[in-house]
């Protein structure tokens, strides 16, 4: 886990070397081992380093070739760089190190920007070419590594990098809010845009790269989610799920420093523990509860059945309060997944134990994990009737008082481009317009921000079109972004063996009815997984990251914390407050659970504060 930052000016009025550490410093907890800048005439290139392949002075960055006239700044692994650090030796390129930063820097110049190709990993990168006068900034295949670029500075100055906070301490970067941002967030739960919740400031597409030049910025994919079925077997995609992950979890080991594992009760997680055997695994879980909220113990058995050794924390609900501030810090926009925040008391626990941790990321989305992908017994009997009835008792339905059942009907008569959006569905729009000032409800609709996925895979299965618009938008906007802002907060870089190019490529291939049947969700991989799993663990139902907020909403403590953030004149710059108190009051009162709508509008509340009335820039 490292950090990378830069900009492109001609501005004579700011001393680059000075902004430049400025702005590497905001972001040291990624690379607190060291850190290095270069300028050469507009470009400016800044770096903190985690070490994690080879260790020497030899692999600091920013990194140059021979004559200088490239060089890189680079966040992230490339898994195969030793097959093609051996290529490229082969074709006369000489190395100084043996790092995989170097091995991009050699492939740019043997292959150009079609190294992007020949790469297996997760990176993000900005790279200088002198020669040809031009930034070449590229981000991995899946967005496991965030990257962050505006223009919106006084003089049209290009700024990049890891985290959206360096900005803040660029002289002439313009910090707005960006109104469009919020209302999207309520029903996503993430910031769904390109454009982030700063205003003029985007995220490169995963799987896209971008040249500078001339003051310019050209923008081009590179790579595309692979769904190309092929009828097999159920046993043939079992074996080839055992080799590719093995390959993959194999390549995600390699390092310089301690590695272990992030264990939950899942399969995912167990899975990936099984296959690599670290010396430690890390669980976390929440104090005066049991089951879901707490699995520990169900890690600490497989932990103890695999011979390896588990760290736990348990937290404790202050604990988790007291934290919110920083974790919203740390993920730059607001981000109301409740799984962040143990995520980063988990990551804090593994940091004191190990540098590289490996998880169980994206296996849902590529192997058809979650609950929104299985059609219930009662729909698919209802779904023989012919379409054109269905959509005329949907459209009655609507019409009606929500409940199970005319949600029953109104979902029958619909497509699944009309009733799916992705993972997380907080608020409907309507709720979402309603509780919003007016000048926050100018925003694209959930529909309309995930129509350009669904007309990628227009032809596809519904399975198949939900994967997709799941790891277009679910996966990078929030499981992702997650993962890497909470163990990069503690200096750690998180591995996801799953989201390899590799395995994806096996994955597109298998039909949807061995990921989701009637029998379980995911039920290819957990075949698989059951090979070095016991039943109990393969077989185990998905559960996720619960947090017991709902509960906590019900004591008055917390309450009352809620409530007052809900009533300040920060809150009523954005929303209609006394509707605020009303979902909180009919929570509390155990009316209807409004959990997930209080945690949204409370999480933005903090972030907000933190970034736009706090002000430490």
């Amino acid at each position: 886990m490292c950090g990378i930052v830069g900009f492109a000016t001609n501005s004579n009025d700011i001393d680059k070397a000075s902004v430049i550490q400025e702005m590497m410093n905001t972001i040291g907890h990624r690379g607190p081992d060291s850190d290095g800048y270069f300028v050469d005439g507009n470009i400016t290139l800044g770096f903190r380093r985690l070490q994690i392949i080879d260790l020497t002075t030899d692999a600091s960055q920013p990194m140059f070739n021979e004559d200088d006239s490239i060089s890189i700044i680079f966040n992230g692994e490339i898994y195969n760089y030793q097959t093609l650090m051996d290529d490229l030796k082969e074709k006369g390129h000489i190395f100084k190190s043996q790092s995989d930063t170097e091995v991009i820097i050699h492939g740019y110049e043997e292959y150009g920007i079609d190294i992007l190709q020949k790469l297996r990993g997760m990176f993000a990168f900005a790279l200088w070419d002198k020669k040809k006068e031009s930034l070449v900034i590229a981000r991995d295949f899946f967005g496991i590594k965030p990257l962050y670029y505006t223009q919106n500075t006084t003089d049209n100055s290009l700024l990049f990098g890891s985290e959206i906070k360096s900005f803040l301490k660029f002289p002439g970067f313009q910090k707005e809010l960006n109104k469009q941002a919020l209302k999207p967030y309520l029903t996503f739960q993430y910031s769904v845009l390109d454009e982030t919740f700063f205003k003029g400031v985007y995220k490169l597409r995963p799987g896209h790269y971008m040249i500078y030049k001339n003051g310019q910025i050209d923008i081009k994919q590179y790579w595309d989610i692979p769904f190309d079925t092929e009828e097999n077997s159920l046993e043939y995609y079992v074996g080839k799920i055992k080799e590719t992950m093995e390959e993959s979890v194999k390549y995600h080991r390699i390092s310089d420093v301690k590695v272990g594992s992030f264990l939950s009760g899942g399969v995912d997680s167990s899975y990936v523990t099984a296959l690599l055997k670290p010396d430690k695994t890390f669980s976390v879980g929440f104090k005066d509860y049991e089951g879901i909220f707490n699995e520990t113990n169900i890690a600490a058995d497989l932990s103890k059945q695999l011979g390896i050794e588990n760290h736990q924390k348990l937290i404790s609900v202050d604990e988790f309060f007291d934290v919110i501030p920083t974790v919203q810090y740390h993920m730059d926009e607001p981000q109301s997944n409740l799984s962040s925040v143990p995520l980063y008391f988990l990551a804090e626990l593994a940091s004191k134990h190990a540098t590289v941790l490996l998880s169980g990321e994206g296996a849902d989305e590529i192997f058809g994990g979650y609950a929104w992908y299985e059609t219930s017994k009662e729909m698919r009997a209802y779904e023989k009737l012919p379409f054109f009835l269905r959509r005329a008792v949907s459209n009655i339905a609507k019409k009606l008082p929500e409940n199970r059942i005319t949600t029953f009907f109104t979902k029958g008569g619909q497509r699944v481009e009309e009733k799916f959006i992705g993972q997380a569905k907080v608020f409907d729009e309507k709720d979402a317009i309603h509780v919003l000032k007016d000048d926050y409800k100018n925003a694209p609709s959930p529909a309309e921000i995930v129509r350009e996925s669904y007309e990628k895979v227009s032809g596809k299965d519904n399975v198949t079109k939900m994967q997709y618009v799941d790891m277009k938008h679910w996966l990078p906007g929030d499981i992702l972004l997650k993962a890497d802002k909470m163990s990069s907060a503690h200096s750690i870089e998180l591995r996801v063996p799953f989201l390899d190019k590799e395995v994806m490529e096996m994955a597109g291939k298998i039909p949807a009815h061995l990921k989701v049947n009637d029998i379980d969700t995911k039920y290819v991989l957990r075949k698989a997984a059951n090979e070095v799993l016991p039943d109990e663990w393969a077989n185990r139902p998905k559960v996720g990251f619960p947090v017991p907020f709902r509960d906590w909403m019900k004591q008055s403590k917390y309450y009352n914390l809620v409530k007052e953030t809900f009533e300040s004149d920060i809150a009523k710059q954005f929303f209609h407050t006394e509707e605020l108190v009303k979902y909180l009051d009919e929570h509390y009162n155990g009316q209807v659970n409004r959990a997930r709508y209080i945690w949204t509008v409370y999480v933005f509340l903090v972030w907000y504060k933190r970034f736009f009335v706090d002000i430490e820039d």
